[in-house]
């Protein structure tokens, strides 16, 4: 049997396929250090995918390798703020402000929470508090993200929020108009900051 032209492409692609596959599987599982951070990754998809009980499972596997994972514990609370589970919530923000009390986006999403609730006193405060932190949040979705979301109008921010908010507050009470539910389901999550 000779050995041809054919079996050394066959051979050099057979090389190939396997570089590929393994660079593939390197940078999927092998090159995963073990803080979680992968995980936290896979939960943020999850969070995106809306399924919110994967991305719990995939932060409590972050917190398995370092439980002082802040990006993980603000995970947690996105993901039980999406199940409208507010005291588990609650809990996993403020363990996430423990940590790290200027994190600009665990104060957005709790003002959020707090907006839901009909607490706009406290909202309004996370709110405030998270432009404080990060100027840059008030920008909202940018026009990649409503894009990728088919989303035509551009959601109001915290800022517009915060500021409507405190417009509202300053009225009397029978003349304020706090909820709209059909504007209100369009803000969207804040997601955990790279450090």
């Amino acid at each position: 049997m000779a050995w041809d032209e054919k079996k050394t492409q066959a051979v050099i692609m057979l090389l190939v396929m396997t570089g590929i596959f393994a660079f593939i599987y390197y940078w999927r599982v092998g090159s995963v250090d073990k803080t979680g951070e992968y995980n936290v990754r896979v939960g943020n998809y999850r969070l995106t995918d809306g399924v919110y009980d994967q991305a719990l499972s995939e932060f409590e596997k972050a917190l398995e390798f370092n439980p002082e994972n802040v990006n993980a514990h603000f995970g947690m609370a996105i993901a039980y703020m999406q199940q409208e589970d507010s005291a588990a919530a609650f809990e996993w923000y403020a363990k996430t402000l423990s940590m790290d009390s200027e994190y600009a986006p665990a104060y957005a999403n709790r003002g959020m929470l707090n907006d839901r609730l009909g607490r706009y006193e406290e909202a309004l405060e996370d709110y405030k508090q998270a432009l404080r932190l990060d100027p840059d949040i008030a920008k909202g979705p940018g026009k990649l993200w409503r894009f990728m979301r088919n989303i035509k109008e551009k959601p109001s921010s915290i800022y517009d929020r915060a500021v409507y908010i405190q417009k509202q507050l300053k009225l009397p009470p029978e003349k304020r108009l706090l909820r709209v539910v059909s504007e209100d389901e369009k803000q969207r999550m804040y997601k955990y900051k790279k450090k």
